[in-house]
């Protein structure tokens, strides 16, 4: 599998972001880690754990309101932040929804009935988007291989009720898509499967961002 590598500088804060394409699509090679709407407004940082439970408009924190876990991880947000009408994602660029996650998917590999169904699916397509090595993967990090270039980390996420969870175990992303009345979906990669899961989680959770390129 062959894949083009680039970048592209965020022209609200001038952060740089490693780029690849797979198949059809253009991803970020590394999680957002913007605090600022595409017109400059701020995203509301939340490192308290009650008031992030009470968040009804878009939010974000590093995990374990920690910042060193910025530069690797980027920041986890809730799915309010997502859906603000302001954008989240830089100028050429969105949050995929599920159908283009689907796509990826079905690039690596998948079947349509496969990609359409909840839970842990595939056989291998985890294993082509997880980063290799156990520098920042939990041992074993099983099958990773990064063929696509995804670079996928595990950077963890964060409850409704403002608690952090599984850094080095798993990763979490959104989709744009919602599932139902607060509800939206997402997937995850987990450091001891070489599938992905596809499932809705919660609006008030926060996790990890990655973006596509305009069309």
């Amino acid at each position: 599998m062959r894949t083009k590598t680039g970048t592209f500088t965020n022209p609200v804060d001038g952060q740089v972001y490693k780029t690849v394409k797979i198949g059809n699509q253009v991803w970020m090679a590394e999680n957002l880690n913007v605090s600022k709407y595409r017109n400059g407004d701020p995203v509301q940082e939340v490192p308290d754990n009650d008031t992030w439970g009470e968040m009804s408009s878009g939010a974000w924190s590093y995990y374990n309101s920690d910042s060193q876990n910025e530069k690797i991880f980027g920041k986890l947000y809730n799915w309010h932040a997502v859906n603000d009408p302001r954008g989240l994602a830089p100028e050429g660029w969105h949050i995929p929804t599920d159908d283009e996650w689907q796509e990826l998917e079905m690039y690596l590999g998948m079947n349509q009935a496969e990609a359409n169904r909840k839970g842990w699916r595939g056989n291998n397509q985890g294993c082509m988007l997880k980063n290799t090595g156990t520098d920042n993967w939990k041992t074993p990090n099983e099958c990773a291989t990064n063929i696509t270039g995804f670079t996928g980390l595990p950077g963890g996420y964060r409850d409704v009720s403002g608690e952090f969870f599984v850094i080095g175990y798993s990763g979490y992303w959104w989709s744009s898509t919602e599932h139902s009345k607060y509800f939206a979906w997402y997937r995850t990669l987990y450091y001891t499967s070489n599938k992905i899961h596809r499932t809705n989680g919660y609006e008030g959770d926060g996790f990890s961002i990655r973006c596509i390129r305009d069309s």
